[in-house]
């Protein structure tokens, strides 16, 4: 079964673009990345599946229920991180949580515990009195202690320092191995490359790739690194061009043959071929239009 299933889905606001034809599919179990920048369309995804807005086109199921004629049913068993976590602010912190966990209709008190101890979160000060970061985590508790099928979390990380980060992450996986399926959209790419099985980039509201991380990373452009005097200029399908004291490297998306052919006139002392990571297969589907073909 799905966990998610798009098809279409597409939400303007007004004569802005949201989301455009939007198709995607996430199976239940998996832990899966959503890729994108600011203004790509992340958040709208969300907050459509969600319900939280509606759609102005397409259709969406989570675990087989529709968004918009089952929605209750889907909020049931769906854990949100929004990006921004805003609490009534004189509330105190234990307040908040219990009161989110009322909302799920469940006694969660010894998960979210559990939850507190672990992000070292204090749950006797006001929100008001809060950090970003600590109220990032109290967000955090709210979405993941009544233990959801589906975890949905929209930049989960911003605010939280490194060490509550790995712990964070060290929760998500343990959930994932429990057999939840997790959904994180984010724009720092080595969080989905270290974390994800799974994953789709968006850009300017539809999805333009998706697949396995390993596959993501094995389109064809190739990183170079030269060392030597060339002239790159004439050579087409390089993208990322950084020129170095003694050389250049450049993200390069032709064929092998005709690299090689061309760098054989050249005066280069030393020639590298590498796969690419995936922070730089996203810049070549964003800065320069690929399609990963």
């Amino acid at each position: 079964m799905y966990a998610v299933e798009t098809k279409g889905l597409t939400k303007f606001y007004g004569k802005s673009r949201g989301i455009a034809d939007l198709d995607l599919s996430i199976s239940e179990g998996e832990f899966f990345g959503f890729i994108g920048p600011n203004g790509a369309g992340k958040s709208t995804t969300i907050r459509t599946l969600l319900g939280l807005i509606k759609p102005c086109g397409g259709n969406a199921k989570i675990f087989g229920k529709d968004i918009l004629t089952e929605k209750e049913a889907i909020l049931s068993e769906t854990g949100y991180l929004p990006s921004e976590a805003i609490f009534y602010s004189g509330m105190k912190v234990k307040e908040v949580i219990k009161f989110s966990a009322s909302l799920k209709k469940a006694d969660c008190s010894k998960e979210a515990e559990c939850l507190c101890e672990r992000l070292k979160l204090d749950v006797s000060k006001k929100v008001r009195e809060l950090s970003f970061g600590n109220r990032k985590k109290v967000a955090i508790v709210c979405a993941l202690q009544s233990r959801p099928r589906l975890c949905i979390l929209d930049e989960p990380t911003s605010g939280l320092d490194p060490l509550i980060q790995r712990e964070f992450f060290s929760i998500l996986k343990e959930r994932h191995a429990s057999g939840a399926t997790i959904f994180l959209s984010s724009h720092i790419l080595s969080e989905i490359q270290r974390n994800c099985t799974r994953a789709a980039i968006i850009r300017e509201g539809k999805i333009i790739a998706a697949g396995s991380v390993e596959e993501l990373s094995k389109n064809n452009a190739k990183r170079v690194q030269i060392q030597g005097m060339a002239d790159i200029s004439p050579l087409s399908g390089v993208r990322d061009l950084k020129k170095t004291e003694d050389g250049a490297s450049f993200l390069y998306g032709g064929g092998i043959s005709e690299l090689l052919t061309f760098l054989s006139k050249q005066k280069i002392s030393d020639l590298t071929i590498s796969e690419p990571d995936l922070e730089e297969i996203f810049l070549h589907y964003y800065l320069d239009g690929g399609n990963g073909k």
